[in-house]
């Protein structure tokens, strides 16, 4: 897939990264507050305005996501949201839930973004793309008689591409079983005390979570591809052959 860099994806890529990363670590934090942590909440993360979360990471939330929107043609970057280690020993499985709230946000808003392409589909706002370019315009405008599509609708198809496939990614890539990823705290919703004690200690153990970010990284570009032609297949079912 060509990236498509524009000043027009490019406010579409930063408006989609801004909100899902923005929402996945309010998720962190209001299901923390929830459960008996307010750490995050005292530091003012429970919150869907970007804002805080851009002040605690601007590194990961500014800088790195239009870097990488320039060349590569679309957005990495990573947020964060504190917590008591001390109230995740404690508590292992409020840790672990805690932990899985990010990547359901993520899916949700997925599976909210697919809801919307389906309804435009079926009430004629949108249209399936003859060739999808790239994952910016995995749905398209419906153009008029005359072949031009209005610039509110064009804008629309393209936030709701970006957010239906860059939401799946960072469900899937933060449900990698591996430090310092969500993922790793899967076995703390099923472990007894003692062994989720003695599973965090060796997940803390020092340069595992870079270990694990590289693992996590190389594994998820073979994923990847195989994740996107799943979920335009889902989409559009039997209408695109890869």
């Amino acid at each position: 897939m060509a990236p498509d860099i524009s000043p027009f994806n490019g406010a579409a890529w930063y408006v989609v990264f801004l909100f899902s990363t923005t929402v996945h670590e309010a998720s962190h934090a209001l299901v923390a507050l929830k459960l008996g942590d307010d750490t995050a909440h005292r530091g003012g993360q429970v919150t869907l305005d970007p804002i805080p979360h851009i002040r605690r990471e601007p590194f990961g939330m500014v800088i790195i996501p239009i870097l990488s929107y320039i060349f590569s043609g679309w957005m990495i970057g990573w947020a964060s949201a504190p917590y008591d280690p001390e109230w995740a020993h404690r508590n292992p499985r409020r840790a672990g839930l805690m932990a899985m709230a990010g990547p359901v946000s993520n899916l949700l808003l997925c599976l909210g973004a697919a809801l919307i392409i389906r309804l435009g589909l079926y009430e004629g706002w949108f249209e399936a793309p003859m060739q999808i370019a790239n994952v910016a315009h995995i749905v398209a405008a419906k153009m008029d008689a005359g072949g031009n599509a209005p610039v509110f609708a064009e804008f629309g198809a393209v936030l709701l591409s970006i957010c239906f496939y860059l939401n799946l990614l960072l469900c899937a890539f933060n449900l990698f079983p591996l430090p310092p990823l969500d993922g790793s705290s899967i076995p703390l919703l099923c472990l007894s005390d003692s062994a989720a004690a003695r599973y965090t200690a060796f997940m803390r153990t020092p340069g595992i979570s870079i270990f694990g970010m590289v693992v996590a990284w190389q594994l998820f570009g073979q994923v990847a591809p195989a994740l996107y032609h799943a979920a335009v297949q889902w989409l559009y079912p039997g209408l695109y052959h890869f």
